[in-house]
């Protein structure tokens, strides 16, 4: 999630972008995107928008920001951090505007020793159960014995949350794909682990590390519980969702078929366009194409 491509912010780069609230975001032409998507049919596959997408409003007004969201027609988001919240408070947040939480990025620290039974009870509360780990620590991914190290503690995380109806998984961004050791770490990390380990696969991510992340969902079938809808594009690297180089006809049409999939996560975050539009605009697409 936080690789910095040209399609992709980091964290301290967001900062750059102004004191605009969502108020100011969302301007007349984005209201009128927003009341066609909230009347649009309902997707087949709920669509849930990554926070990471809208950060800064969410740092200065989460209340605001999520009203907006599901004003727009989106049946859930999932977090990348709590603003300071506690799990109670999220949770009312999400009822009272009509959101489901579809997933938490969760650093792998939260899931280890003791954290991992206050982990679990936060996300009871806010009624989430997929706990997505969105990047490793390096010293474990440097080599392919530390990819098989991985593993095995997320196998044993699986074995240990699934009492409580929940799945550990695993997000990526693009080294997953660079040859290590004569294999792929995607390929060494999905080879061996359990089969309810979830694969968060962002799909421009994967488009960025040379991927075509349909061989790889249909590779690992049935484990694609939750996705990352995010465009590539070589030309364009602002381009929304559906309107960049992705063939999302195939990409959806496996997910709905064979991908075990339960959530689509639209993420975008391109330096230069306001998040509140950029995000109203991808649901809009997803909804010209039928989702």
């Amino acid at each position: 999630m936080h690789l910095k491509t040209n399609a992709d912010l980091s964290r301290r780069d967001f900062f750059k972008y102004g004191t605009a609230g969502v108020a100011a975001a969302c301007g007349a032409p984005v209201l009128a995107v927003l009341e066609k998507s909230a009347h649009a049919a309902p997707a087949r596959i709920p669509i849930a928008v990554q926070l990471y997408s809208v950060r800064f409003e969410c740092e200065k007004n989460l209340p605001a920001t999520l009203a907006a969201i599901g004003k727009m027609g989106y049946n859930g988001i999932e977090f990348a951090g709590y603003y300071k919240r506690s799990a109670a408070e999220l949770r009312k947040m999400l009822d009272d505007n009509g959101l489901k939480c579809c997933g938490t990025h969760t650093a792998l620290d939260t899931l280890m020793g003791d954290e991992l039974k206050k982990t679990v009870e936060f996300n009871q509360t806010i009624g989430n159960k997929f706990l997505i780990v969105p990047s490793l620590p390096e010293e474990k991914t440097a080599t392919r014995q530390g990819w098989l190290e991985m593993a095995k503690i997320f196998d044993g995380l699986a074995e240990k949350v699934k009492p409580h109806g929940m799945r550990v998984g695993y997000h990526n961004h693009t080294i997953e794909f660079a040859p290590l050791e004569g294999e792929l770490p995607w390929d060494t990390f999905f080879g061996n682990t359990r089969k309810d380990v979830i694969m968060q696969v962002d799909i421009g991510n994967a488009l960025v590390g040379g991927a075509d992340p349909v061989v790889f969902l249909k590779k690992y079938p049935g484990r694609a519980a939750s996705i990352h809808v995010k465009e590539f594009s070589k030309s364009n690297p602002k381009a929304y969702i559906g309107d960049g180089d992705v063939k999302w006809k195939e990409v959806f049409d496996y997910l709905e078929k064979t991908g075990g999939t339960e959530w689509y996560v639209v993420e975008y975050e391109v330096e230069g366009v306001p998040p509140v539009d950029a995000i109203a605009r991808c649901l809009s697409n997803l909804r010209k194409m039928g989702k």
